[in-house]
């Protein structure tokens, strides 16, 4: 006889009438996103596997509370919070207030003796190790955050080069939008991988990228926004399919192909054709991800000349090939 436990279980997942109770915790100047963005996800997920998941606002007195946009959301007190299966507790402007909080620390450290999972979005690991339950374990948070994180929790292990990372039934994700790739993680440890994987086509997101995946962006970690060769990195990033050389980029600069590529690499610390790479890399990587069956289609979209090219180019970026990747994902 088949049986049926928590967690990931593709063949026999979980009852969908074993419903799990989630609870939001808010405060004023919380970053909708951290909460709005999961609540899709999980919304998502009770469409596909019906009465998987019910969850409830709460906050410290209760009543509306607005977030740093200036929405507001209803919200139970904490009092009235009963046994949840999972705490989510998100970011924002407002998180630092909420940590000086001694009944929020005090509610914080009760709930997860009760609770089967406790998750933070963004910078609201900061509640989280406010409250002394990160202590001694892996966390991380938003990458700008990383250094004031550390001087002012010094006993956790910080990872801030992490789109989440899980720690026992700590849960603690980056910014904004990881607070999602979270949330397809969890549903993935309730409900299974498929049904995760249905959730991320519906929201039109990856799928997924992993834990373990640098927060930090190609493009962004290789110049500002507004840096001299933004307009020449978005034509790289828009153009990948093309075979984009030193003249044509220069072209798109308005500079002597020479002048071009001393510049870009003074300014950039690499070689345009090494900046190019990192992009292709990047964005076959997201499509492998995500699900896409062909290496040998994505490496043709993504400009690389054929497959044993890009599988050289994973292997020395990302020390690992294409095809691990793919296996990694479906596995």
């Amino acid at each position: 006889m088949s049986r049926y436990s928590a967690g990931v279980n593709d063949i026999n997942p979980p009852l969908s009438a074993m419903t799990r109770h989630l609870l939001f915790f808010v405060f004023a100047d919380f970053q909708l996103l951290d909460v709005s963005g999961p609540m899709a996800a999980f919304e998502m997920a009770n469409r596909i596997a019906p009465g998987s998941y019910r969850w409830t606002v709460c906050s410290q007195t209760g009543g509306q509370v607005t977030a740093s946009c200036g929405v507001a959301l209803d919200s139970q007190p904490l009092a009235a919070s009963t046994r949840v299966d999972t705490l989510l507790a998100p970011g924002g402007d407002g998180v630092e207030r909420a940590c000086d909080c001694v009944a929020t620390r005090v509610w914080l450290k009760e709930i997860t003796q009760t609770a089967r999972r406790v998750a933070s979005v963004c910078s609201g690991a900061y509640l989280l190790a406010a409250s002394g339950l990160l202590d001694g374990r892996r966390a991380t948070t938003h990458w700008r955050r990383e250094a004031d994180f550390a001087r002012r929790f010094p006993a956790v292990q910080l990872e801030a080069d992490r789109i989440y990372i899980q720690d026992d039934k700590l849960w603690t994700s980056a910014g904004i939008t990881a607070g999602i790739d979270l949330s397809l993680a969890l549903i993935a440890d309730d409900l299974g991988e498929a049904v995760a994987r249905q959730v991320a086509r519906q929201l039109v997101v990856y799928y997924r990228r992993p834990g373990g995946q640098s927060q930090y962006s190609a493009l962004l970690d290789m110049a500002p926004a507004q840096g001299r060769f933004a307009g020449v990195l978005r034509h790289m990033r828009e153009h990948l399919h093309l075979a984009l050389n030193v003249e044509a980029l220069a072209e798109v600069a308005r500079m002597s192909p020479r002048h071009f590529a001393r510049c870009f690499r003074a300014e950039l610390g690499m070689t345009p054709a090494r900046a190019l790479e990192r992009l292709r890399i990047e964005a076959a990587r997201a499509a492998l991800e995500s699900g896409a069956l062909s290496v040998k289609s994505v490496a043709r979209d993504y400009g690389f000349a054929d497959p044993e090219r890009m599988r050289r180019a994973f292997v020395r970026v990302l020390g690992i090939s294409p095809r691990a990747l793919q296996l990694r994902e479906a596995g």
